[in-house]
């Protein structure tokens, strides 16, 4: 398996460059050069494996055998998911029942308690295992190569990346992250991490301008090249390749969890997914791609709307026409977003989708495409699709938004879960013409976000936080010893408390 850029498209690069390198040099993305096949017998062979196993049967259809054996597959993803020493849940992404027709698929049970977890434990494990391999096949008084992995969150991604990181030899860690804009237990999850690899960066700003700063230095070859920058970020491709199991294991456990009262047909499924940048339900339109079968996907965005716009107009703007206004401040920060990072992925796929079939070039000329539509985002704000390809888009998927929502004490989702929520409900009462069961990927658990269940619950009879949602792994994070670098970026004026 091979993999060229969203941007370029002569260029093949092996899964262990695309891994390393994050961002391709000319801007773009990397994916596939093709989307595999699934076995013939995918579904009765895989109905009854583990998670671990799992993984190790998807990422091999992704990875050729001559960079990674199977049984170094195999190595890596036990290593990764293991329990309970990784991850607290024996089924690594339960799937838990709310109705008949709505499930949760919780995807907190890692060390971060995020959804991110699942991707950046291994991708951790894969920069440890590529930079390994390299330094062994060096001479013995050749300098070691090293990795400086550098990275923007609004919050989850910061801390699962530290914590996937954290003292491994040769790699050095840089975390950008807006100062005020993620919860006090995000920002203490990173900085509390006290290992010399790991360096935090407080930016004044928002997420966009920490994602501007990361993108700017790896666009910048010569610094790229002299501090060998790595990427963990959605952007890089192994994290959507890990985040396509969680897919597949939701549907095998819907189907046995359906057999076991009788029910023996597939399940018609629809995943709804929150979302932010794009790179967790991208994971499910590759899924999907692979004939995993489901509806379409359920994309729901919070108050910054993007996608949701995208899909009812074709136009991808910043700035939101009706309010003239970029990032709106939500209760789910982590989707606080004006530009989805891996939303250009999907969008080589629906220019190819619409381009000529018998054009020679079509790979190069969607490439073409795709760069022009980006070119356009940054100096003009934004851009507006084809027709043909604003119908492709509605082929895969449905977007709704919702703003800040009240949950409910009888299942207590993080706020990002609860955007979720309340868009699966309206999918189901305007567009599921048809019954659907419905699984929501429940993305954080609760007690990362504090402020907004109390907010939402705080009221409710008899809810108590400390004793319904804190886990005892955060009793005594606030009150830990930190380690931070703050930064004014150029064009942001520091704050009157800033110091």
């Amino acid at each position: 398996m091979k993999y060229f850029s969203t941007r370029g498209g002569d260029e093949e690069l092996s899964f262990e460059e695309v891994v390393l390198a994050g961002l391709a040099p000319d801007g773009g993305l990397y994916i596939p050069a093709e989307i595999p096949k699934l076995p013939e017998n995918w579904e009765n062979d895989w109905s009854k494996l583990s998670y671990q196993d799992l993984a190790v049967a998807i990422l091999s259809l992704f990875i050729s055998p001559s960079e990674i054996s199977r049984e170094e597959i195999t190595q890596l993803v036990y290593s990764t998911y293991a329990y309970p020493q990784k991850f607290r849940d024996p089924l690594i992404t339960p799937l838990v029942s709310l109705s008949e027709k709505l499930y949760i698929l919780e995807l907190f049970h890692g060390p971060t308690y995020a959804f991110k977890d699942l991707a950046l434990q291994l991708v951790g494990n894969l920069f440890e295992f590529f930079l390994r391999r390299r330094n062994m096949r060096k001479a013995p008084r050749e300098r070691a190569e090293r990795l400086t992995v550098l990275g923007a969150t609004s919050g989850d991604t910061g801390s699962a990346a530290i914590y996937g990181l954290r003292n491994k030899a040769n790699i050095s860690i840089f975390i950008l992250f807006p100062r005020g804009r993620v919860s006090e237990i995000q920002e203490a999850q990173m900085t509390t991490v006290m290992d010399e690899n790991v360096h935090n960066v407080r930016v004044a700003g928002t997420f966009d301008d920490c994602q501007d700063i990361v993108k700017t230095l790896f666009s910048d070859k010569e610094f790229n090249e002299r501090h060998s920058l790595a990427a963990v970020n959605s952007i890089n491709w192994a994290r959507i390749l890990v985040q396509i199991v969680y897919y597949f294991s939701a549907y095998f456990q819907l189907k046995n969890s359906l057999a076991s009262t009788g029910t023996t047909i597939n399940p018609d499924v629809q995943f709804v997914v929150p979302t932010g940048n794009f790179g967790d339900v991208l994971a499910g339109y590759y899924a999907k791609r692979m004939m995993l079968p489901m509806r379409k996907l359920g994309i729901a965005t919070n108050a910054n709307d993007i996608l949701t716009r995208f899909w009812e107009t074709g136009r991808y703007a910043k700035i939101d026409p009706s309010t003239g206004l970029g990032v709106k401040e939500t209760l789910s920060p982590a989707m606080d977003i004006t530009v989805s990072s891996n939303f250009e992925r999907l969008l080589w796929y629906l220019a190819y989708q619409t381009s000529s079939p018998g054009d020679p070039t079509r790979r190069v000329t969607a490439c073409k495409t795709v760069s022009r539509w980006m070119e356009a985002v940054k100096k003009e704000g934004e851009m507006v699709v084809p027709d043909e390809v604003l119908q492709a888009a509605r082929e895969d998927f449905v977007a709704k938004k919702a703003d800040d929502e009240q949950g409910s004490p009888s299942y207590i989702p993080d706020p990002h879960t609860a955007v979720g929520l309340h868009v699966a409900d309206s999918f189901a009462r305007t567009e599921n013409v048809e019954p659907v069961v419905q699984v929501v990927l429940a993305t954080a658990h609760p007690a990362k976000f504090s402020a907004a269940v109390n907010q939402a619950l705080g009221t409710a009879d008899g809810f108590d936080f400390d004793r319904d949602v804190l886990p005892d792994d955060f009793r005594d994070f606030l009150a830990r010893e930190r380690r931070v670098i703050d930064v004014v970026p150029p064009r942001c004026g520091a704050p009157s408390d800033y110091h």
